[in-house]
């Protein structure tokens, strides 16, 4: 068996000067690499697998950390990180203590910014771009954008700036129809149209095949005509040049972005170009490699272990999502002003169901959270009932629209805010700890957090019915946690639990289940213990708070950030009515929560049984240095 290629490569210096044979069977092994050990892991397959050719002509071409790269989004990376030094400690990914899932500075040279959401490499690509002249830097710097992130606005203001620059970037559009879910809207069928003129590019390619045969002067006609395509296009096309070109760019493309030699090619005609940004667009498939992630790439997006040869997830089960996909669909087969509205996130926030069986009511606005929210805005002004799902972490990108297009018109928008709390293994870019502190600040919101599966269908009841302005329903990824034997979950504003004693714990969402343990130990050691368990924590009830006045110690626990956060909104609350005892906040201090398991996670900031056990014992026994 010969040598595997991949285990010699300890910078990208190492694959320059490969064979056109031994490139292949780099890429072979990548492959491999990547199906191993997101297997194990979990992690982005799918996207990784569609851009090994693009990333190895990459670092073929350009000069790694001299020449930069911005990948959009930045879960693409996985070859880039195997080729930059990293592929030793390649099977830690996603692990605690281990390499990230996306770019990270703070890990390599190689990775010239953190880049964990959508739309933003081109954007960052124009600044690293502008600091490299101004330090007379002649760098290069390459900007790899998906299809799917050309639905999120963020682009449109980057391509806009970089058109009219004269700066040294060139973008790859990675186009594979897809984001998450299918993408959608004009950009994607306006790429479809470029992608299907084959009269333009097989005349393009016989033009340019036959040109670099000429000796001497073959190859300067070749770059002059890719210079001067805006004619060429225009005698096959009988139209403008593309969008792009329009916009300042020279458009190379489309190109088989699974044809290493071809992109290389190309890549080199693109960094001959100094003085104008460059745009090539390149064709790839999703999964490209591993037969079940080609054919099911959204399955293969973002997954968890899998089996390899059957391609099946290794997890399952019933989720908080799976819930509220439900709950929404009871209602919108009562009610037809019920519609949902997703940002490309149609399976990932369980919506695929209600997209087929109402189909008219459904809309994916694409990568695009601000306009969702302004579109739901326009609905619910128009009497519908919208209702965004949108991941904690993308609803920071909207909150403008909240305050001004939703919160101030007092409209009834309800937000199905997934993956709240900590998230896992996707880490600091990801994690769903800023809703509760940035939606509480908005006024007349309300805000609902369900601890169990039997209290999301009265929250969300509540959220389109009960109230008539904008609200929140807010969940964890995942599964419901523990319950104690006899507590009802019936999603009420607040819940006393054995209300005696001179202690009270405080909490909401899935981290009560943890609550309840800790307060079952402590009950078996003598220690008597009330809970008080928030539904609503925005506003917060005022006879929760009447309840609350009558302990001397009170305990809040949060999972989400201390600054801003519900636990700070009780205290100041339980402060104006005069109540002068001891509080004890335990949240997440100032600072971001690098990637680990939920649990791990949880039990570093103290919020899981053992946490919160100690926490309260300490209060008990009259310990207050906990604040």
């Amino acid at each position: 068996m010969s040598e595997s290629l991949l285990d010699t490569i300890n910078s990208p210096a190492d694959i320059k000067n490969f064979s056109r044979e031994e490139i292949e069977r780099l890429c072979a092994e990548i492959r491999e690499r990547l199906i191993e050990t997101v297997s194990q892991n979990g992690g982005h397959l799918a996207s990784n697998l569609g851009v090994v050719e693009l990333t190895v002509a990459m670092h073929r071409v350009f000069d790694s950390p001299h020449d930069q790269f911005m990948f959009d989004v930045g879960h693409q990376c996985y070859t880039h990180k195997l080729l930059t030094g990293r592929r030793e400690q390649f099977s830690t990914l996603r692990t605690e203590g281990g390499m990230s899932g996306f770019p990270k500075p703070s890990e390599s040279e190689h990775d010239p910014m953190i880049s964990g959401h959508s739309s933003t490499s081109i954007s960052a690509a124009c600044g690293l771009a502008a600091a490299k002249k101004l330090k007379g830097d002649d760098g290069c710097v390459v900007a790899v954008i998906g299809d799917g992130a050309l639905t999120g606005g963020l682009a449109y203001e980057g391509l806009n700036n970089l058109g009219r620059m004269h700066e040294r970037v060139i973008v790859i559009l990675n186009d594979n129809k897809m984001s998450i879910s299918k993408n959608v809207g004009s950009m994607a069928r306006y790429l479809a149209g470029i992608r299907t003129r084959r009269g333009y590019i097989r005349v393009k390619t016989k033009i340019s095949k036959a040109l670099q045969k000429v000796p001497f002067v073959g190859i300067k006609i070749n770059n002059l005509l890719f210079r001067s395509k805006k004619a060429l296009k225009g005698a096959i096309l009988h139209r403008r040049g593309t969008i792009f070109e329009d916009m300042g760019f020279l458009y190379i493309g489309p190109v088989d972005g699974h044809n290493e030699k071809v992109l290389e090619r190309t890549l080199n005609v693109a960094k001959s170009m100094n003085n104008r940004p460059v745009l090539i667009h390149i064709c790839t498939v999703k999964g490209k490699g591993y037969e079940p992630a080609e054919l099911k790439p959204k399955v293969f997006h973002g997954i968890s272990g899998f089996d390899i040869d059957s391609g099946e997830p290794k997890h399952g089960g019933t989720t908080f999502s799976d819930v509220f996909a439900s709950a929404l669909s009871e209602f919108a087969a009562e009610d037809e002003t019920v519609c949902a509205v997703t940002a490309a996130m149609k399976s990932g926030t369980a919506l695929t169901e209600f997209a087929s069986t109402y189909r008219r009511r459904f809309f994916d606005v694409g990568i695009a959270e601000g306009h969702a929210i302004t579109f739901c805005a326009g609905m619910a002004a128009n009497g519908m009932r919208p209702v965004f799902a949108v991941y904690s972490s993308f609803l920071q990108r909207g909150y403008d629209q909240l305050i001004h297009d939703v919160a101030i018109q007092g409209l009834n928008v309800t937000f199905a805010v997934d993956r709240a709390g900590i998230v896992g293994e996707d880490g600091e870019t990801h994690q769903g700890l800023f809703d509760t502190a940035m939606l509480g600040t908005i006024p007349h919101i309300h805000i609902y957090c369900p601890a169990y599966f039997s209290e999301m269908k009265p929250m969300l009841y509540k959220s389109m019915y009960v109230y008539s302005g904008p609200c929140a329903i807010r969940y964890p990824r995942g599964s419901e946690k523990y319950k104690p034997e006899g507590f009802e979950a019936e999603g009420n504003d607040f819940d006393l639990i054995d209300a005696k004693g001179n202690i009270l714990a405080v909490t909401y969402g899935r981290i009560f289940g943890n609550l309840c343990q800790a307060a079952g130990r402590l009950r078996d050691e003598g220690v008597n213990i009330s809970l008080l368990k928030l539904g609503l924590v925005k506003p917060v009830p005022e006879e929760a708070l009447k309840a609350a006045a009558s302990f001397s110690t009170i305990v809040f626990f949060e999972e989400g950030i201390r600054h801003g956060g519900v636990g700070e909104d009780f205290c100041s609350l339980l402060m104006g009515t005069g109540w002068n005892g001891s509080f004890i906040l335990r949240a997440v201090d100032d600072r971001f929560i690098p990637h680990a398991s939920v649990n791990s996670s949880l039990a570093k900031l103290g919020l899981d049984s053992d946490g919160m056990y100690d926490t309260i014992k300490s209060a008990n026994c009259g310990k207050d240095g906990i604040n």
